[in-house]
C-alpha cells in the first residue's frame, strides 16, 4: 500500500446496535473496494473483521476490527465496532480516533438504545454522523418509521440522501436525491443499474432534493448566495456544503443499503470517498493540557495508542493513530504515560488479521506494530521534539460483577497474569482483589462481557475458572451510645500482660459536638477531652478517637496501641465481619500495671472493650445503594418497573427521551447481581442502563436478621 497524505485519508467508525449488520456490511465494502475477491459471512466464520476464536464461537464482534482500503485514490480506515453494549469500550475508543461515525440502523427496529448511546458518544467527541438504514430487504423493514424516529430523536438536521422505492422482499432500488438518479440491482447485487427517476417518483424526489440543497447551502455564505441567485447548487457545490455541515454536525445524511445482498454499498462508498471529511478537515486534537495538535506530517511525531490485542500466531499487537509527524520502522519513541522507551521495529497497515508492510505512515493515519515492551491502550508515544500527552479514553463504569477463582489453586498465579493482560486489551474488564471480601472480583459491562472473558481464559489460556456470586461489601455502624470496659490480664511466668480500658462509643455525624458527660445505668461519666483524632477510613466514613484520660490512669504512650486495637475491630465488625464506619470512641478511664503493662496488652484491651460496646450500641448493617438510570422502549416500561420494584428499588422519576422511557431509581447492589441479563430478557435486548454508587443505607430488619444468622452459621462451621 502506498503512503497517503493527511488530505487523502479518511477515518470512519462503523457503529450501531447489535444485529444491525455492521460486519456483513464491512464484507461488502471490502469486496467492492477490491480488498477481497469474495464476501465472507458471520455464519461461515470467514469475515475480515471478526477473526478471533471467541468471535467465531459466539457469532458476534468482541473487538473493533480495523479494515484499511484504497478507494477513489484515497485511503479509508474503517473500524468495525462491536454492537453489543457489553463491548462498548471498543466503540468509544474507535470513535475517539476516527473522524466520522457511520451509524447503522436495523430497518425493522429503527432507533434502539444502543443507537442512542453511540450517538451520544459521537456527540460528546464532536464527530460527524451519517445514518444508514440497513436490512431493507427484511420482511418487517419499515423505512418510513426509521425516518420518523430519526427526525424525532435528532431533529431537522437529519436529511435524506436516498429513499427506497420498496422495502421487504421486493427491495432492489433506491432514489438518490443528491444525484437525482434511480439505483437498482439484480438479485446478486453489487453493480447498480443507474437510470432516470420514474415519473411517479419525480415529485417526491424533487421535494427531498430541494431539502438537501437547502441543508447544504446553509453551511456556507457563498453557497447560500449562489442558491438564492441561481435557485439550485451543482453536485460539487452540494458535496462541499454537506462536508462542511458534517464537520459542524449541522447535517446528518441518511443512506439506504442491504449489506447482506451488496445493494447500495458502492454508492455509499462513493459518498464516503468524495464527501466525508478528510483528517485535515477536522478540528485539531487536544492534549490533556489543552494544547491543539494539528495533523501536520512535517511536525514532530506523536502517536496515540487506542487498542492492544494478543492475536493468534502473532502475540501482542498495538494499534495507533499518528497524531502528528510521520513514523517509519526503526523510529524511537518515549512513552509519555509510563516514562519508558519504545522502538517501532515493524510497521503495518491491516485488514482484520491480514497485515501488510508499509514504508511510512503520516499524520492522521492509523497503523499497527507488534511486540512493544511496555505500551498500553491510552498511552501516548512521542518522537524526538514532541512532548504531548493525549486524553485517554473515558470508559463507562461497570454494570456486572463476579468473583473469579481458578478451579486448580496451582493456576491462580497464571490466572492473575491473564486477567492483567485482558484488562490491557479491553480496559472495561476491571479486576481487583478485595481484602474486605477475600475475593478476586472482575467487573464488566454485562453477562456476555464476562462470559467472553471466561471463554478466552478456558480456551486460549487453558485455565479452568469458576464464577461465583460476589459478596456484598456491607458496612456496620451503631445507632446509640454505649459503654464497656475490659481488662486483659495474662500471667505465664516472668513478665505478664495487663491492660484495662474503659470507653464509650456513639454514632458519629459530621459536625456533632462532644458532650461533657454521659449517663449509663443511672451513673454519670464526666468527659474532659485531651486529644481528638479524626480518621478518614479507606472504606468510607470516619472514626473519631478521643482521649479523655485524666489522672494518669493510662499512660499516654499506650493510646496508639488502644487505637490500633479499635481499628483492627473496625476492619472486622462484630456483626458480620464487615468494615465498621461512622463511630466516635471516647477512652475515659482504665488501669495500668507498673511492670506488666505494655502495648499488646492495651491493644487487646481496647479491641475487646470496643467490641463489647459496639454490640450494645444498637448495631446496624448498612448496604451499598446505587443510582440507576434505565432506558427502555415504551412498550416494555411496565415490565421494567415491576422488575425494579421486586429488587427493592425506590423509583425516583420517569421521563420520555426521544422514543424511549427513562427510569431513575435507587437500588441496593445486592439486587443488581443479574440485572443486565434480566433487563435484556425483558426488553429483547433493546435497552441500556448505567449504575453509579450513591451511598450506604440501613439494611431492612428482616434482611439484617437473615445475614446475621448466615454469618453466625458460617463461623460455627468454620470453628
Amino acid at each position: 500500500m502506498k503512503v497517503y497524505q493527511s488530505n487523502e485519508i479518511k477515518n470512519i467508525s462503523l457503529v450501531g446496535a447489535s444485529g444491525s449488520g455492521k460486519t456483513t456490511l464491512v464484507e461488502a465494502m471490502a469486496n467492492v473496494s477490491g480488498l477481497t475477491k469474495r464476501r465472507g459471512t458471520v455464519e461461515a466464520k470467514n469475515t475480515v473483521s471478526d477473526f478471533f476464536p471467541v468471535e467465531h464461537e459466539y457469532g458476534y464482534s468482541v473487538f473493533p476490527g480495523v479494515i484499511q482500503v484504497e478507494w477513489l485514490n484515497k485511503k479509508l480506515n474503517i473500524i468495525d465496532c462491536p454492537g453489543a453494549e457489553d463491548f462498548v469500550g471498543g466503540v468509544i475508543s474507535s470513535i475517539q480516533v476516527t473522524d466520522t461515525a457511520l451509524m447503522l440502523l436495523n430497518a425493522q427496529y429503527g432507533i434502539e438504545a444502543g443507537t442512542q448511546n453511540h450517538f451520544k458518544y459521537a456527540e460528546k467527541l464532536g464527530k460527524p454522523v451519517i445514518f444508514l438504514a440497513n436490512k431493507l430487504d427484511h420482511e418487517k423493514a419499515n423505512f418510513d418509521l426509521v425516518m420518523e424516529q430519526l427526525r424525532e430523536n435528532f431533529g431537522n438536521k437529519v436529511v435524506q440522501v436516498q429513499y427506497p422505492i420498496e422495502v421487504g422482499a421486493g427491495f432492489n432500488a433506491v432514489i438518490d436525491v443528491l444525484l437525482m438518479k434511480k439505483y437498482s440491482w439484480k438479485e446478486e447485487g453489487a453493480e447498480p443499474v443507474i437510470s432516470e427517476i420514474p415519473d411517479e417518483e419525480k415529485e417526491k424526489a424533487a421535494e427531498l432534493h430541494n431539502r438537501l440543497v437547502e441543508a447544504a447551502a446553509e453551511n456556507d455564505e457563498a453557497l447560500m448566495d449562489k442558491y438564492f441567485t441561481e435557485g439550485t447548487l451543482t453536485e460539487d457545490d452540494m458535496r462541499l456544503g454537506i462536508r462542511m455541515g458534517l464537520i459542524k454536525r449541522d447535517i446528518f445524511p441518511v443512506f439506504c443499503v442491504c449489506g447482506g445482498r451488496n445493494m447500495g454499498v458502492r454508492r455509499l462508498m462513493e459518498f464516503l470517498g468524495n464527501v466525508v471529511p478528510f483528517v485535515s478537515d477536522m478540528p485539531k486534537a487536544q492534549t490533556v493540557d489543552g494544547i491543539e495538535v494539528a495533523p501536520d506530517s512535517s511536525a514532530a511525531t506523536s502517536l496515540f495508542v487506542f487498542k492492544t490485542n494478543v492475536e493468534p500466531h502473532i502475540g501482542e499487537v498495538t494499534y495507533f493513530k499518528v497524531m502528528s509527524g510521520k513514523v517509519k520502522e526503526g523510529d524511537d519513541f518515549v512513552n509519555k504515560n509510563r516514562g519508558t522507551k519504545e522502538r517501532i521495529n515493524q510497521l503495518y497497515c491491516v485488514a482484520g488479521q491480514n497485515k501488510q508492510k508499509v514504508e511510512e505512515l503520516v499524520a492522521g493515519d492509523i497503523g499497527v506494530t507488534v511486540k512493544l515492551k511496555d505500551t498500553r491502550t491510552g498511552n501516548t508515544l512521542n518522537g524526538k521534539g514532541a512532548d504531548f500527552q493525549f486524553k485517554e479514553v473515558n470508559y463507562p463504569s461497570y454494570k456486572y460483577r463476579r468473583a473469579i477463582r481458578a478451579v486448580n489453586e496451582s493456576d491462580e498465579e497464571k490466572l492473575s497474569e491473564a486477567l492483567v493482560r485482558m484488562h490491557e486489551e479491553d480496559p472495561t474488564w476491571v479486576v481487583e482483589y478485595s481484602k474486605e471480601l477475600k475475593q478476586t472480583i472482575v467487573y464488566g459491562q454485562g453477562e456476555f462481557h464476562l462470559r467472553t472473558l471466561k471463554w478466552r481464559l478456558e480456551n486460549n489460556d487453558k485455565i479452568q475458572i469458576i464464577f461465583e456470586e460476589p459478596k456484598i461489601p456491607y458496612r456496620e455502624t451503631i445507632t446509640k451510645a454505649a459503654r464497656a470496659d475490659y481488662r486483659h490480664k495474662k500471667q505465664s511466668g516472668g513478665a505478664g500482660q495487663f491492660g484495662e480500658v474503659h470507653l464509650i462509643v456513639e454514632p458519629y455525624v459530621e459536625g456533632m459536638e462532644t458532650p461533657t458527660s454521659y449517663k449509663f445505668g443511672g451513673q454519670e461519666f464526666k468527659i474532659s477531652v485531651r486529644d481528638t483524632q479524626t480518621i478518614d477510613l479507606p472504606w468510607g466514613g470516619k472514626l473519631v478517637f478521643i482521649n479523655s484520660i485524666v489522672g494518669g490512669s493510662i499512660d499516654n504512650r499506650f493510646m496508639p496501641a488502644i487505637l490500633k486495637g479499635i481499628m483492627e475491630k473496625m476492619e472486622e465488625g462484630p456483626l458480620t465481619g464487615s468494615y465498621a464506619r461512622d463511630v466516635r470512641v471516647i477512652v475515659y478511664d482504665g488501669k495500668m500495671h507498673p511492670v506488666d503493662s505494655n502495648e499488646i496488652s492495651f491493644k487487646l484491651a481496647g479491641r475487646n472493650a470496643f467490641s463489647e460496646a459496639f454490640k450494645a450500641a444498637g448495631p446496624k448493617l448498612l448496604e451499598p445503594i446505587y443510582d440507576l438510570e434505565v432506558q427502555v422502549p415504551s412498550d416494555r416500561m411496565g415490565d421494567a418497573m415491576s422488575d425494579l420494584q421486586n429488587r427493592r428499588a425506590i423509583i425516583l422519576g420517569m421521563s420520555s427521551e426521544k422514543g424511549f422511557e427513562q427510569l431513575t431509581a435507587k437500588v441496593p447492589l445486592k439486587e443488581l447481581s443479574n440485572y443486565s441479563t434480566a433487563l435484556s430478557a425483558i426488553t429483547g435486548g433493546r435497552s441500556s442502563f448505567t449504575m453509579k454508587f450513591a451511598s450506604y443505607e440501613l439494611v431492612p430488619a428482616d434482611i439484617q436478621d437473615k445475614l446475621l444468622k448466615e454469618y453466625q452459621a458460617k463461623n460455627k462451621n468454620d470453628d
